[in-house]
Order: structure tokens, then sequence, then C-alpha cells
């Protein structure tokens, strides 16, 4: 499938009178939530703003129920398709193209690439080979996993939940190294080399980014954009109809979502945690399981369907995909106990809603929130360890609003950052001067 590009496109581009293209990268749902604010700020202050697609999620309720929610027009959609590798090249390819036409229109492109993403780690390769710069949304980003002797003890049967968590809040604790989330914490190590300015969450992240090599003042702790997003639904939260379709979840719930990899394609892992969900549907919980393609993918090789078609039946178990809208999200989330994830996203949503959380992973990559007191790790050892970490987790009125990581009014923040840092500096490449 060709590349996209709407009508006018290129005139639009060549008539500007800003040097400068903001281009904005989307291409998962959890890019769309994040970057949203931050081309609506660009908007708000008149620049040119350019938003890319690259196709990877093209479902309705994965990416165009958000973008007709968000009111957010693609100007090119690079279709991509194929296998990993592929979807790879192609958005070298293909995005390195219209970098390279926009420089011989006299343009200079800022890339806006979030996170550890894919998109991230393509696009921030197809600019640098056209010697572009990036900005970093949600820079730095690294898993942080506790010692295994910690995990030993747990198969021991040496467990006290208010040790469990009191542990998450050291960072002695934890080790780094890990390449879990893969591919994430390869996409986000790749992005930051042709990283030209680094809009990082928390400070701890700064300083891991130093230590890295990175210089300092180009990095800029502005927080986390998605703490934007997520408040700004807050508001429209009354007029959402999710209730209305899932009247069970009004009086609380336990929402569970897998979709790693490297849990979807472990069978012992994803085995694990679906027999913690059973446990917790045989004790009375009531559990919401939000299915992904690789959740669904999972089931199927791994012979549970017909366990999950029994789940069903039961009055307190709802299984269903992910919802289109994100203002439904997280009105329902609102009402939420606990939400068991191994999604990185979803642990900086809770955080902000002030819902307690489970980690359905051996670390995290915002282990920020470890050391806050709002999120402890369920490794995917056993369903038993699993379900009863979610259980006490659920019973602690400690972790329930332990307050807000990730700032306020940071698209403002970020913008400003990327905007001042122009002021002085035509591009964002940076090469060395004396």
């Amino acid at each position: 499938m060709d590349t996209f590009i709407r009508d006018n496109f290129w005139n639009d581009v060549k008539s500007s009178n800003k040097r400068h293209l903001h281009i904005v990268m989307i291409a998962t749902k959890p890019d769309i939530i994040k970057q949203y604010p931050i081309y609506v700020e660009l908007k708000k202050r008149k620049e040119h703003v350019v938003l890319v697609h690259t196709g990877q999620h093209y479902d309705y309720n994965l990416s165009g129920g958000m973008l007709e929610e968000f009111g957010m027009e693609v100007d090119i959609n690079l279709n991509i398709e194929g296998k990993y590798h592929q979807k790879i090249a192609q958005v070298i390819h293909r995005l390195g193209d219209i970098f390279e036409q926009m420089n011989e229109m006299g343009k200079i492109p800022i890339p806006y690439v979030h996170g550890d993403t894919m998109t991230a780690m393509t696009a921030s390769c197809a600019a640098w080979a056209n010697r572009i710069g990036c900005v970093h949304v949600e820079a730095g980003i690294r898993t942080l996993g506790l010692k295994k002797e910690f995990y030993k003890k747990l198969l021991n049967n040496e467990y006290s939940f208010t040790e469990w968590r009191e542990l998450h809040k050291n960072v002695n604790n934890f080790e780094g190294g890990q390449i879990e989330p893969y591919p994430e914490q390869y996409n986000t190590r790749a992005t930051e080399p042709a990283t030209g300015l680094f809009l990082a969450p928390v400070e701890s992240v700064k300083t891991s980014l130093i230590q890295e090599g990175y210089e300092e003042g180009r990095i800029k702790v502005v927080g986390n954009s998605v703490s934007d997003a997520t408040k700004e639904m807050q508001k429209k939260a009354a007029e959402s109809k999710i209730f209305e379709k899932f009247p069970a979840l009004e009086d609380g719930f336990i929402r569970i979502c897998i979709h790693r990899r490297e849990n979807c394609g472990d069978k012992e892992r994803f085995t694990a945690i679906f027999e913690a969900m059973e446990q917790l549907v045989k004790e009375g919980e009531k559990i919401l399981f939000i299915s992904l393609f690789a959740t669904e993918k999972a089931i199927d090789d791994f012979q549970l369907r017909e366990r999950l078609e029994k789940l069903s039946e039961k009055e307190n178990f709802i299984a269903s995909p992910t919802w289109p809208y994100y203002s439904d999200v997280i009105a329902a989330m609102m009402k939420a106990q606990v939400c068991a994830t191994d999604s990185g996203s979803m642990q900086e949503e809770m955080n902000i809603l002030g819902i307690p959380t489970v980690t359905l992973r051996f670390g995290s990559d915002r282990p920020e929130s470890f050391f806050k007191g709002g999120n402890v790790i369920a490794p995917p050892l056993n369903g038993k360890i699993i379900a009863q970490i979610i259980r006490d987790t659920k019973n602690c009125e400690e972790m329930k609003n332990v307050g807000n990581i990730y700032g306020e009014n940071v698209s403002e923040r970020s913008v400003e950052a990327v905007l001042d840092f122009l002021k002085d500096n035509e591009e964002l490449i940076g090469f060395y001067k004396v």
C-alpha cells in the first residue's frame, strides 16, 4: 500500500511562511493519547504542524476512534504493513523520503517522537539519515527490575505484602540492564542518539540520561503529556455512556490487561496470569479483562479459549476488546479498585487517577511509580502469587491517591522548551562547537 498524503499538502508546505515544520509522529494508541496534547499546543501557538501516522494501529478501536474523539486530522499516513522487520524498513524508507523532500524545499523538519515505540526508533533513524534531530517526548524511560533474591523469597513462600510493597520504595533493591519490555527497551535506547531535545517525564530520567552521556542542556524535565490527556478526559467522564454498556463496572472492579510480547509469547508466564484471573473470579472478585490482538493469539496458542468461555459465563467476569474512546477508558478506570497490567502507559494513567497498580512483569520502565508507593510487581511466576498480590493491593488504602508524579500543563511546558531552544538554535541536530 502506498503512502497517503492529503490533498494540497505539499502546496501548503511550500507556501507556508514558517521555516520549521513540527512533525508529530503517531502510530499506536498510546502514541495518539500522549501526542494529542502536544499537537493541540502546537496548533494553539499557530506553528506549522504536520501529523504523520505510520498506520501501525489502523483499527477503529485502536486508532480511528481516538483520532475522531480528539479531532486530529492526519496529513500523511505511511500505510506500513507486513512483518515487524518489514514495517521497520518501510517507516525508515517512506518517512526518510518525506524528510528529504522537506529539506529540498528549504524547510527544517522538527519530528516529535514518543517514548519507546517502534515509530520513535524508526522515525528518529529516518530523521538522522537526513541530518535532522528529533524531539523525544517521554525520553529516557529505562526498566528497573527487582533483584532475583526477592523473587526467590516469593517462591519459597516468604511473602508479606507490607514488606513486598516497602521494598519497592527503595531504588537499591532494583537493578537495570533488562531488555524487557521487548522490543520497547531497544526502541527507546535507539532513539536517544538521534534526539536533539529530550523531554524527560521525571527527574530520575534526566539523571539516567546524563549518566549515559547525553548533554544536560538538551534535557528538560517537563512531566508526561499523558497527564494532560488524562485530566482532560476526567472532565468529560460524566458524558461517557460506558456504564450503559457495562453497568456492573460502576460499583468497582479489577482491570486485567496483558499484551506484552514477553508475556503473550511465553506459555508459562501467560498461563500464570490467566490462572490468577481464574482464581480471583472464583473468589467473587469482579474482573474486567481487556483483550488485544496479542492476548487473543496467546489464548488460542496456549489452548485457553474454552476456559475463557467458562469464565465469561460468570456474572462477575467481563471480557472485552479495547475500547475506541479514551473518555470511556478514563470514566471506567475512575471506578476501578486495582489495575493489573503489563502496560507501561497504564501505570502512568493509574498514578494520575490515584488507582493502585499491579505490574504483571519482572520490572517496570516506570519505576518512579514504585518509589511513590502506588505500584507493585506481581511477577508472572504462578497464579497463586499473582492473585495474592492483586488481592492485597486492592485492600491497601495507602496505595490510593499517592500523588501525581507526572505534572501539570505538560504539553505547554514541552512546546515552550522546544520553541525556546529553537530561538537560539536553528535546528535540533547539534555538532560540537567551541
